[in-house]
């Protein structure tokens, strides 16, 4: 049964080989094309000519680029030749490729852009009654119906037109009152020193009270009898949508009795996503049409953005008014609508029209040159700009910076584009990450990255960035180059690959002191993010990502030369998008996301380049660690692997039932007993992990405690490496490259089941890196009964 078994696996990786042999040997036809020569191929992957060969030092396999060898070979996963590398002159993301091929290619490029956009939001919704236009009858006076006037609902009426016919005993009474009062006040003998009370007057504004009009009054004190029954009058013009009584009723004070709807002015009641919030603003003008009538449009003016989000449709309703003198539109009717928004640099919204006017922030078809009150509300009218709008400026600094929308190779909320290389002796082309803002139609807002001017790639960008993965090159597939998997160096091995898959030893980095003391502020820069992540302030999270971009663009990096050079100019390009995408963050979660993307950048860069950071090296001499506080450490073990299970196990309940276990302990830790390094040591970790599990204690969802769990496990792997568990031979550190967008976390398991806390049911076995805990890896050594920790350094 085991021979089988090889045998069928042996057959299966057999097929699998020549699959992906078939696919490789196709992608380098289409390459090369049916007539073209060896030296049309781009030059940053392999060289026909055997010259090239023995000048290679990096051989490496077309199908699987992490593979990177000294010299030829064999490729230790599909058995194909290795194939040099040529070393390109260009920087770290650039691609040479012929002309012929370019043609192949069909590249083509325009220039980046300032210009004006606009964006077409479009919703669909249906007209509705204007809700300020409706008026109710109802019953002033307990009674009952012997008339309705109006006897069935579509019936037009004006206003003072009878409706009701009501029979009531209270009524009776009251006109009674005053017919009293009248001949009380006629047989009452007048004088001159004493004023007489007028009780007529008293009854008149109890019958006015009860909703009888001054003719009626008039005519009960003419016909000097009360009468039993009373005629309600309509107090508005309109259409009766609702009858909600019938004749004979009886009726109570405040019953409904009509609905009257005044048609004139309708609102039309649409949806928005949430994505084109950005876009919307109030007073803005829409355009609609109906089904009833094609091709006639529409207009109004958006008067109300509902402030609350729609959990199930992820819509937000956005109100329109409308007049409608000519009846023609009807409650109920399918519309569908579009805003264009001109958009302006900043992603602002742009309307000229509104320049230097003034409107009403309760109706805003009222719009006048000078400030006043709103012809219907009375209320006083305020500038446009303060409703969010941009007038018209003349400068061109107004207009965004934009490049097409197939320009962008999207990862998330950045993107990869390639650059042409201007002035070079062959088409070559340079990739750069870029900060995507909205999208406007058919083009992006760039935050930041690209320059005015500058010539990017709107076709043939992804065969471009696939050159550079076979180069083993960052590439959108491939951000940290290497096939997929450089951003994670465990020891040993070569460190991460420079300029063409030139070899960069970290002794071989020696940088000017001047530089190395501008990188260390840069990484300083990065603790002080996590510091502020920590507090769970986005004011300060947001202060303390724009202090990382000032320093980043404070390094001298004109002081590098060289392959260093060009991986600066990597790092300062990464560094600096994290600084424009971190002082943006709207919340907690999205800090956490960018934070987690800045510190894998600025911990590549500290190896890459060896910066000598004296904070981040413990003295020379080893700690001193007792096993009895040992012991108590692993008591957080328990609470940690519990909260990873709930996680892995899409249990909240679970998770956050842990979380309490975890805050015991951590309070009940004594560190009374240690020496004054290790105290001090334990008393910096220890302020990070209760800042961490009160962002667990806070988390109210699956989300937001995953975003915590990350930095739990990232701070117990530090307590590790530090202190030491004494159970620390029994767990297995876990890796997933694609949680959080596919930037990758790291987690701790007492098994090497994987159980993927980040994505749970969805992806559970998500994991490219299981490794059982050795103490030598933790830093840890074995002392008779004790243990010493080896100097930490990040």
């Amino acid at each position: 049964m085991k021979d089988f078994l090889k045998r069928l696996v042996t057959h299966a990786w057999f097929l699998h080989a020549i699959a992906f042999l078939a696919i490789g040997f196709a992608a380098a036809w289409w390459l090369r094309g049916p007539n073209a020569s060896p030296e049309s191929l781009p030059t940053t992957t392999t060289e026909g000519s055997s010259g090239d060969a023995e000048k290679a030092s990096i051989w490496t396999c077309s199908m699987h680029p992490q593979i990177r060898r000294d010299g030829p070979g064999d490729c230790p996963i599909c058995g194909m030749d290795l194939v040099p590398v040529k070393k390109s002159a260009g920087g770290i993301r650039t691609v040479s490729i012929s002309k012929n091929v370019q043609k192949l290619m069909n590249v083509q490029t325009v220039p980046v852009g300032r210009k004006y956009v606009t964006a077409d939001v479009r919703m669909v919704g249906k007209v509705d009654y204007d809700e300020t236009r409706l008026a109710y009858i109802t019953a002033w006076v307990s009674g009952r119906l012997d008339r309705l006037y109006v006897d069935y609902t579509g019936v037009e009426v004006k206003k003072g037109d009878h409706m009701v016919y009501i029979y009531s005993e209270e009524l009776y009474t009251a006109q009674q009152e005053l017919i009293a009062a009248i001949e009380s006040n006629a047989s009452r003998p007048s004088s001159r020193f004493v004023k007489p009370i007028d009780l007529a007057e008293s009854a008149r504004e109890k019958l006015r009270l009860l909703g009888i009009t001054e003719e009626q009054i008039q005519e009960i004190e003419q016909r000097g009898k009360p009468t039993e029954h009373i005629t309600i009058y309509s107090p508005v013009g309109g259409i009766v949508i609702e009858k909600l009584r019938q004749e004979g009723d009886r009726v109570r004070t405040g019953d409904r009795i009509y609905t009257v709807a005044d048609l004139t002015h309708l609102w039309v009641q649409m949806d928005a996503y949430e994505s084109d919030l950005t876009w919307l603003r109030y007073g803005q003008e829409v355009e609609f049409t109906t089904e009833a009538y094609p091709g006639d449009v529409f207009k109004g003016r958006v008067a109300f953005i509902n402030p609350v989000l729609n959990k199930d449709t992820r819509t937000v309703k956005v109100r329109v008014n409308i007049s409608n003198e000519d009846g023609r539109l009807k409650p109920e009717m399918f519309v569908r609508a579009v805003v264009r928004s001109k958009i302006a640099s900043g992603g602002r919204v742009l309307d000229a029209s509104l320049a230097g006017k003034w409107i009403s922030p309760m109706h805003p078809e009222i719009v006048k040159d000078e400030p006043g009150n709103c012809d219907i509300c009375g209320m006083p009218l305020v500038r446009a700009e303060s409703l969010g709008y941009v007038t018209a400026e003349p400068s061109d600094t107004a207009k965004p910076l934009v490049i097409p929308v197939s320009a962008a190779l999207l990862t998330g909320t950045r993107a990869i584009v390639y650059v042409q290389v201007p002035n070079a002796e062959e088409p070559t082309y340079e990739g750069r990450e870029i900060v995507l803002g909205p999208r406007a139609g058919d083009f992006y807002l760039v935050k930041a990255g690209l320059k005015e001017g500058e010539l990017v790639v709107t076709n043939g960008n992804f065969k471009l960035d696939s050159a550079l993965q076979i180069s083993a090159k960052p590439s959108m597939m491939t951000p940290a180059g290497g096939g997929g998997s450089g951003a994670h160096n465990h020891g040993g091995g070569t460190m991460p690959k420079g300029d063409g898959g030139e070899t960069q030893e970290h002794a071989a980095m020696s940088l000017p002191p001047q530089v190395n003391q501008q990188m260390v502020a840069v990484i300083d820069s990065v603790e002080a993010i996590e510091k502020a992540i920590e507090e769970a302030e986005l004011k300060k999270i947001r202060e303390a990502f724009a202090s990382l971009g000032k320093r980043v663009a404070a390094v001298n990096g004109q002081a590098l030369v060289g392959g260093m050079a060009a991986q600066w100019g990597e790092f300062a390009m990464l560094l600096r998008n994290d600084s424009v995408e971190g002082r943006d963050v709207e919340s907690l979660q999205e800090a956490d996301r960018v934070y987690l993307v800045t510190k894998d950048h600025a911990k590549r860069l500290q190896v890459m380049f060896g910066v000598a950071h004296p904070k981040h090296e413990m003295p020379v001499e080893t700690l001193d660690v007792p096993m009895a506080f040992r012991e108590q450490l692993d008591r957080l073990l328990s609470p940690y692997l519990a909260i990873g299970e709930g996680l892995a196990s899409d249990d909240l309940d679970a998770a956050t039932s842990a979380v309490g276990q975890l805050n015991q302990v951590l309070n009940s830790i004594d560190s009374g007993g240690l020496d004054a390094g290790v105290s001090k040591r334990w008393q910096a970790e220890q302020k990070g992990l209760s800042a961490i599990t009160g962002r667990l204690v806070k988390a109210d969802d699956l989300e937001s405690m995953r975003s915590a769990f990350v930095l739990l496990s990232d701070e117990l792997l530090t307590i590790q490496r530090t202190f030491g568990f004494q159970s620390a031979k029994q767990l297995y550190e876990l890796h997933c490259p694609m949680a959080f967008d596919g930037r990758g976390a790291t987690w701790l398991q007492n098994n090497a089941s994987v159980r993927n806390p980040y994505f749970g049911e969805s992806m559970l076995k998500c994991a490219d890196r299981v490794e059982k805990l050795e103490a030598e890896k933790l830093g840890i050594e074995e002392v008779g009964g004790g243990s010493m920790a080896k100097p930490h350094q990040h």
